[in-house]
């Protein structure tokens, strides 16, 4: 029987692992020994960070949104209820598109948020 040898399939592995590394600092982007760790190491911090991403770009529009709603007398607070009691559904990310593109659009918001809290 014939013996297999396994540098070829060894060598990609370390390849993949490397390239994977590309990027970092130090021994990690070119040996293999570091490359693994810093790789598995960057696979946690993007697990974490795709969700942490979620909740830093609710956090800007709700900014963004409260910064406007203000110019017009309005709280973030009570804009969002005047809009719900209003019946418009529009979520976060729209409504910060729309107080930075369309003001004229945002102030009408503004009013109709105004007129249903006012009831």
């Amino acid at each position: 029987m014939s013996r297999v040898k396994r540098g070829v399939t060894t060598h990609a592995r370390h390849r993949k692992v490397i390239k994977a590394a590309k990027g970092s600092r130090g021994r990690s982007k070119n040996t293999f020994r570091a490359a693994i760790q810093r790789v598995e190491k960057d696979l946690q911090y993007a697990y974490r960070d795709r969700r942490t991403k979620k909740r830093d770009f609710r956090r800007l529009w709700i900014q963004r949104i409260n910064a406007a709603s203000r110019q017009h007398g309005l709280t973030y607070a009570k804009f969002i209820n005047g809009l719900k009691i209003a019946g418009i559904d529009l979520d976060r990310k729209v409504l910060s598109d729309l107080a930075i593109r369309e003001p004229g659009a945002f102030q009408s918001l503004v009013e109709q948020a105004q007129a249903a809290l006012a009831k």
